[in-house]
């Protein structure tokens, strides 16, 4: 019960919302449910908490102010709906708030919000400003700009990135399961509910199913990536029913519900959660098992340590540091590109600079621009 006990102490909480918890089927706002949430997150920012909500549905509920049947497949189309769902669900947002004594704020994030470091710290600022003030910051992804192709589960990791942002204490995904489960519930009945996940291993990872919706952007692959990137930020997490009456309460009064996910002890600093979680990732470098025990140890990466590398990347990229069994074990700015990388793997520092014929970093990652991710 101690993972649960934990969410009592929580002050500063981000609470994600899926698309399918707030529409029906027919991509229509279900009022009821967005009425409850609002004064549930109301009720709480009056007792002192400091609450951040992000939203999906923009484009489900573009798509039905648009009279839409299919979710647009083109991206500036589903730009166009996702404006128009955008300015329908804050305009909900803002008065339901309004009538429940808070002021609500709109904030639009993008990956490059998170992918260069200095918009990174703009948003943070942006965002504590909002919560200084008493703004309850309603987020979503700024999918009316994005260029990128709109992915499955964005919001998850969207979620994620803002309890990071803020140096939340929990995170909460309110969605259309009450949790993960040993297997999926829908389809077997010896399913069984996981109360606590201390660590994302391969095998919780194993776990994660496909989304069940054709308008959510869900998923449990999703939200166990947005569970790793709160764990091992100092973040706690937990995934509950959006169904459930009083389920963000019910967590933050540390009752069992939904699954939990602990808090690593040591919480990353700003620079270092933006390098782990901010920055694409650019390709993988396989390291053999005495190069895996020295990065444990606080070692950088050296050549000598190299397996193999996957993937194309130029020099200070941000790329993975996975063992042989195939587990991430860090994340870092990259010295070398990924064909100068190819030839020098498994050399020392002497015979690299004989090879190469000029002066370059001993370092394959250096570990000042490095998180270890276990």
């Amino acid at each position: 019960m101690a993972a649960q006990k934990n969410f009592k102490f929580a002050r500063r909480v981000v609470v994600k919302v899926g698309t399918s918890t707030i529409t029906y089927k027919n991509r229509k706002p279900n009022l009821l449910r967005i009425e409850k949430l609002v004064r549930e997150i109301a009720g709480l920012a009056n007792e002192g908490y400091e609450m951040v909500l992000v939203t999906s549905g923009a484009i489900a509920v573009g798509m039905d102010r648009m009279g839409l049947t299919e979710k647009p497949r083109a991206i500036p189309e589903k730009q166009a709906v996702a404006a128009v769902g955008q300015a329908v669900l804050m305009n909900i947002y803002e008065r339901l708030f309004g009538e429940y004594g808070q002021t609500a704020g709109q904030v639009l994030l993008s990956r490059e919000n998170s992918t260069r470091h200095n918009q990174y710290t703009n948003s943070r600022n942006a965002l504590m400003t909002m919560l200084g003030m008493g703004i309850v910051p309603v987020v979503n992804e700024n999918d009316a700009v994005t260029v990128d192709e709109i992915k499955i589960g964005d919001n998850d990791t969207l979620s994620a990135t803002v309890a990071l942002l803020i140096d939340a204490d929990a995170l909460i995904l309110l969605s259309d399961v009450d949790g993960l489960y040993t297997s999926n519930p829908m389809t077997s009945s010896d399913a069984k509910l996981i109360r606590v996940v201390k660590e994302i291993t391969p095998e919780i990872e194993s776990l994660a199913g496909e989304p069940e919706t054709q308008v959510g952007t869900g998923g449990m692959y999703t939200k166990l990536k947005a569970a790793k990137m709160a764990m091992n930020s100092g973040v706690m997490m937990a995934i509950v029913s959006g169904e459930m009456d009083g389920a963000i309460r019910a967590v933050l009064s540390g009752e069992e519900v939904g699954t939990m996910f602990p808090a690593k002890e040591s919480h990353l600093a700003a620079r270092k959660s933006w390098l782990a979680f901010g920055k694409s990732i650019a390709g993988d470098i396989v390291v053999d098992d005495g190069c895996e025990r020295a990065m444990m140890g606080g070692a950088s990466l050296l050549a000598a340590g190299i397996e193999c590398i996957e993937g194309e990347f130029e020099k200070n990229s941000t790329v993975r540091v996975m063992n042989k069994k195939g587990r991430e074990i860090a994340r870092g700015i990259v010295n070398f590109d990924n064909k100068t990388l190819s030839k020098i793997k498994k050399l020392r520092s002497g015979e690299i600079q004989k090879m190469l014929g000029i002066d370059v970093p001993d370092e394959v990652i250096h570990r000042d621009n490095m998180v270890i991710m276990e």
